[in-house]
């Protein structure tokens, strides 16, 4: 995945593709294997599936490259690294971000994709959707104008912030192989819509009891903003029970899958054990 994400930088050259290569090394790669397994389950080929695989990483890239500005959350640090704002600077950061959203779209349209033009719009489509006002970047901006609310947000308004800034790009790599299939996908996106929401209440446990040297980024910042998450809702032990029903209930929309989707159960699975 990451060899194919090179190539696909290294046919640019200069120092916003420089930014581009650094902010879309490392991270856990959980869209793409999304991606990929969901496409192996609809016999559609690795060679086809690498495309939306890589370009899914391409678009989360971006948006962490932009979520980290001084205009959003600013941050210093990703993955135990600088920022792409604090490495160059804001302009190329933007820059970066930007053409990274692009080069995802040039990816998802590639011909060696896959041969039906209709199946790559609708990817093309599907991905716009889901990276876009109704989606991430909606959740981004509710997430946002939370900050300065003159109450905080309750339970069911974070979920629905939480669908967009993160699940909604999860969902779609979920569903891309059955789309590329042209297959049913309902399961998969029960799947991804279970797994987007607990790697949300994931990410709020970390930010309690992670640890910087292992989450690669400062923690404890929600609280410190006063902002309301799902542990400061629910409390710790029931935001982690939460998290743990909401993997359960991906894995039981596995069952038409049989022992197939193991690998996506051993990944629901991770998405509320990591540490980073």
């Amino acid at each position: 995945m990451q060899a194919h994400l090179d190539v696909a930088i290294g046919q640019y050259d200069g120092t916003v593709a420089e930014a581009m290569g650094y902010a879309s090394r490392g991270g856990k790669r959980l869209r793409a294997l999304f991606v990929m397994e969901g496409a192996r389950l609809h016999g559609i080929a690795p060679d086809h599936a690498v495309w939306p695989a890589t370009a899914i990483e391409a678009l989360h890239a971006y948006s962490l490259v932009h979520d980290d500005l001084p205009c959003m959350d600013d941050d210093d640090e990703r993955r135990g690294m600088p920022t792409v704002h604090r490495r160059w600077d804001e302009a190329t950061a933007v820059l970066a971000g930007d053409a990274l959203q692009t080069l995802a779209f040039e990816l998802v349209a590639d011909p060696r994709g896959h041969p039906d033009g209709a199946v790559r719009a609708d990817l093309g489509l599907s991905l716009a959707r889901a990276a876009g006002a109704g989606g991430m970047v909606r959740g981004q901006a509710l997430d946002i104008a939370a900050e300065t609310a003159p109450t905080p947000l309750t339970l069911e308004q974070i979920t629905d912030l939480q669908a967009g800034k993160t699940g909604a790009l999860i969902t779609w790599s979920a569903c891309a192989g059955p789309l590329m299939a042209r297959a049913d996908q309902k399961p998969l996106k029960t799947y991804g819509d279970c797994i987007g929401l607990a790697f949300q209440i994931a990410d709020d446990v970390l930010d309690v009891t992670g640890d910087p040297e292992k989450t690669g980024k400062a923690v404890g910042k929600d609280a410190a903003a006063g902002k309301a998450t799902f542990v400061s809702l629910l409390g710790l032990d029931a935001a982690k029970r939460r998290a743990a029903d909401l993997v359960t209930e991906a894995c039981d929309a596995l069952a038409v899958y049989a022992d197939a989707a193991d690998s996506l159960r051993h990944a629901a699975r991770f998405v509320i054990a990591r540490d980073s």
